[in-house]
């Protein structure tokens, strides 16, 4: 697999070459935001790493000239924390976003998770996380209680939030991608639905609903289901 990443940081791009390379990557690096965009054209990575403070061309410039003809996954990595940065990056198009300093293992968990987006579906369409195993192919979710398997009845509107958030395990899922393709594209102001119904899948899913192990909130951001063994956000 083929990862580009993007950065004019020659320290950060020789750490990640030696990093991701030595876990069986195909690493391409590119130092500014031009040659980013020229890399993908060139090298059609099966994802690119995108820093956003580069010269030239900016990372959200970068973002939006690739988005108009190219739909590989775009993973920002970058310094900026505020919210403010994040959401225009998720806007522009990106995929998921990361902060500097990160943890490698959450850098490859979301590198995986991006990855496996794209990839064939499964052919047992069943996902286990906690004690909780949802059943993709037949709609029907159970939990382990007391060592027998229960089945938890849920709406059709928090069957379709946990659907899209099961078929993307560790990614960012967008409050606006959550709204639209749950009730319209009209719908994306009205959080406070989704926030409710988050609420409620958390209460019949999660062992400690008011602390979350699995279903996870990106404040401002959006949503994340994060199976056993992923770094949490």
């Amino acid at each position: 697999m083929k990862l580009l990443i993007a950065d004019d940081d020659p320290q950060i791009l020789r750490a990640l070459r030696v990093t991701l390379g030595a876990r069986g990557y195909e690493v391409v690096t590119a130092p500014d935001g031009a040659a980013a965009v020229n890399a993908t054209i060139e090298e059609h990575p099966d994802l690119l790493l995108l820093d956003l403070g580069m010269p030239g061309l900016s990372g959200i410039e970068v973002i939006q000239a690739i988005r108009g003809w190219s739909a590989v996954p775009i993973l920002v990595v970058s310094g900026r924390s505020g919210a403010a940065d994040k959401v225009d990056a998720l806007d522009a198009g990106a995929d998921d976003y990361v902060t500097k300093p990160f943890v490698i293992d959450e850098l490859l968990a979301r590198i995986r998770a991006l990855t496996r987006r794209t990839a064939p579906p499964a052919t047992e369409p069943v996902v286990v996380f906690g004690d909780v195993t949802v059943d993709l192919s037949v709609h029907t979710v159970s939990r382990q209680e007391s060592g027998l398997s229960k089945h938890v009845r849920l709406t059709p509107t928090e069957w379709r939030i946990l659907e899209l958030l099961v078929r993307n395990p560790g990614r960012l899922v967008t409050r606006d991608e959550l709204l639209t393709n749950i009730w319209g594209p009209n719908h994306t102001g009205d959080s406070g639905y989704l926030r409710l119904y988050v609420g409620q899948l958390r209460k019949k899913l999660e062992a400690e609903p008011s602390s979350p192990r699995y279903l996870l909130t990106e404040p401002g951001l959006g949503y994340r289901l994060v199976p056993d063994g992923w770094p949490a956000a």
